[in-house]
């Protein structure tokens, strides 16, 4: 079995495959200070909720855009899983073209995103990753990167709300039934989730126009993803474990 962890900046997202099907998910928290032990121990008792063994793990492969975690993270993988992980870098065959100005600044987890959306749905594709940040990528029908924007996350911008307002509460990330809101907590939400979907469907119109190609396929994932992807005729196809398939179609073609 396969084993795929995608570390970002909020939460790391670990996957567990057999041969083409997911047989676990799981979700932890990336902004905890973690022991090589406490990052095995952890992985372990994971796998064992789902009655995966770990001696049934037979590789690893990782995306990151969280340096200072990466030592523990690869030691626990070395020493519970006896399992060398293949980490994604430069020179990982991805078979996606990256042609923007600088191809190293592209981070590990849209390059991902990239390849499951093109392998999966083919192209032209526009991927947008509702993450910490909002991430908008466009690969051509031939599989190229050609442009990607990126723009405050829905959750840093509700973080933004009431750690820098004195009297704003911390609210739950819901789509109220109305936007036309009569409390503070539904204003918020409000503004938060319409906000986003006015600017996720500006931004797709916007490339549509500005790219020519009108038959994109827009493709959606991350954790708050669907609730902007439920809200919008905008959006094609929300893939939930779109990241986790990249992930094992990229260790397929470096293995």
């Amino acid at each position: 079995m396969l084993l795929v962890i995608d570390v970002g900046n909020t939460n790391i997202t670990l996957g567990v495959f057999d041969e083409d099907k997911i047989v676990g998910t799981y979700r932890i928290t990336t902004k905890v200070s973690r022991t090589s032990d406490e990052f095995g121990l952890l992985f372990c008792d994971l796998l064992h909720v789902k009655e995966i063994e770990r001696t049934s793990i037979d590789s690893v492969i990782i995306a990151s855009v969280v340096p200072a975690i990466m030592y523990s993270l690869t030691s626990a993988i070395i020493k519970y899983l006896g399992i060398t992980p293949l980490i994604i870098g430069a020179g990982t065959k991805t078979g996606i073209k990256i042609l923007t100005a600088n191809a190293k600044e592209v981070g590990a987890d849209r390059i991902v995103d990239l390849v499951a959306a093109f392998e999966e749905y083919r192209g032209p594709v526009f991927v947008i990753d509702f993450g910490t940040a909002t991430t908008y990528d466009l690969v051509t029908e031939d599989g190229k990167f050609t442009a990607g924007i990126t723009s405050p996350g829905i959750r840093i911008s509700a973080n933004a709300l009431w750690n820098d307002t004195a009297k704003l509460p911390e609210i739950e990330i819901l789509k109220p039934d109305s936007i036309l809101a009569k409390d503070t907590v539904s204003s918020m939400q409000a503004g938060l989730v319409y906000g986003t979907i006015g600017a996720t469907e500006y931004i797709i119109k916007k490339v549509k126009e500005e790219s020519k190609l009108e038959n994109l396929k827009v493709v959606a994932t991350g954790g708050l993803g669907k609730i902007i992807a439920d809200a919008t005729d905008m959006i094609d196809i929300y893939d939930p474990n779109l990241t986790l398939k990249g992930l094992r179609y990229i260790y397929l073609k470096n293995s």
